[in-house]
């Protein structure tokens, strides 16, 4: 052979490809129960608490979810069994053909089948969902349990911590719930900032918790325990780290858990629940061994900071026909959270300041604003007086920033 054709030859045994690739196959037989052995191990952490509960709403929630899941599974498997057995049965190259019959089109037994069983099962289903839908309506209390006296509790979730306030015990905590075992919990829920969920899967199913509003769960927990609740419902950078214990304790238990927040807890007021609302993450557990009187009614309100409008103060100025120039004359009365504003990293973000013009009378017709003079702003105010607001357009002219920081007069009307 030419030498130039056998420089080009490799010169490794020829076997030695061969047994690199059964030496990895050999590793890789090796590798595989290792693998699946750290499987089962990461699993471990796993719990299943849905299908484990530790109080009556989760035990009927979990009741539903397997009737529901039989029922489904008599469609179900026999349409698997069919789809394998069908084939099979009738496949183009069996031998016997002799049960084939071309003319066949209708079965009264079939249709029976195909049509009786769907609507017997959509029956069954839809009266246990009814039953169950009123039964665990979570806004319905746990009166007709034969359980204990029920404990208030009011939680509200923060960027990214979670508050609970004992109004009847006078007491709040953060990221710790504790709750006396055997006694239905009263949940009021609302939140500080975006949409939230409070779930305990052990015990039952979650609420969401909304800025401005107010929603209820009702929850029970038979034995004591710690199980673990969390923000089920994505709100920024810190939301993983919302997550808190659920102690069920005896009665006992718990009244030493609340005579330690009234020892070593600071009081809440408002102007330390304005220092908590900031956005913080992975808050470690804090007491307070007092709350101030209606602070809760004011989150709900939004008005909780010093000259803030609550809520239920503009639906009613709303219901009375609104309150006209002097009603928007200081826009920050109505804001909330401009100075919270963050990015998707928990940063604060400084927005521009917003300047509000209003009035009425000699104020607006020095101004100008809006093309009317002092007259006509009087004329406006006196038909606001006299509830003719058919005709009368208030007018109040405000500066608004733009999207890129530029500020420009508008009318509002």
């Amino acid at each position: 052979m030419p030498h130039h054709l056998r420089s080009g030859l490799s010169t490794s045994p020829p076997c030695r490809q061969g047994v690199g690739h059964r030496r990895g196959r050999q590793l890789f037989t090796i590798r595989k129960p290792l693998l699946a052995a750290a499987g089962a191990l990461l699993l471990t952490g796993c719990q299943y608490n849905v299908l484990s509960p530790q109080g009556w709403v989760g035990e009927q929630q979990r009741d539903l979810l397997i009737l529901s899941t039989l029922l489904m599974l008599i469609v179900i498997v026999p349409v698997l069994f069919m789809s394998v057995y069908f084939p099979l049965k009738y496949r183009a190259d069996r031998e016997n053909t002799s049960d084939y019959d071309p003319e066949f089109e209708h079965s009264n037994k079939l249709e029976a089948v195909v049509w009786g069983v769907p609507i017997l099962i959509i029956v069954v289903l839809g009266y246990y969902t009814a039953v169950y839908t009123h039964r665990l309506d979570p806004y319905r209390p746990l009166d007709y349990l034969d359980a204990g006296e029920p404990i208030e509790v009011q939680a509200v979730s923060l960027d990214w911590k979670w508050l609970f306030i004992y109004p009847e015990l006078g007491v709040a905590s953060v990221n710790e719930l504790a709750i006396p075992a055997g006694r239905p919990v009263n949940f009021s829920l609302t939140s500080s900032t975006v949409m939230n969920t409070l779930s305990i899967p052990a015990l039952g199913g979650m609420v969401y918790s909304m800025a401005g509003m107010e929603t209820k769960l009702h929850l029970i927990a038979d034995s004591e325990g710690t199980y673990e609740g969390r923000s089920a419902h994505y709100s920024g950078p810190g939301f993983a780290g919302m997550v808190f214990e659920t102690m069920s304790m005896n009665e006992d238990e718990f009244n030493g858990w609340v005579e330690n927040l009234r020892a070593e807890g600071q009081p809440l007021t408002a102007d330390s629940y304005l220092a908590l609302e900031a956005p913080t993450m992975n808050d470690p557990v804090s007491y307070y061994s007092s709350v101030e009187d209606g602070l809760f009614d004011r989150i709900v309100g939004l008005c909780v900071a010093e000259g803030k409008v609550c809520m239920s103060d503009m639906m009613m100025s709303d219901m009375h026909g609104g309150g006209g120039l002097a009603g928007i004359a200081d826009g920050a009365a109505y804001s909330y959270d401009r100075e919270r504003a963050i990015d998707g990293f928990g940063r604060s973000i400084d927005l521009p300041e917003v300047e509000w013009h209003g009035g009425h009378g000699d104020d607006a017709g020095e101004e100008g604003h809006g093309g009317h003079d002092g007259h006509e702003a009087q004329d406006m105010h006196d038909m606001h007086d006299h509830g003719s607001h058919d005709d009368a357009r208030l007018t109040a002219p405000a500066t608004l920033p733009h999207a890129h920081g530029a500020a420009e007069d508008k009318d509002m009307n």
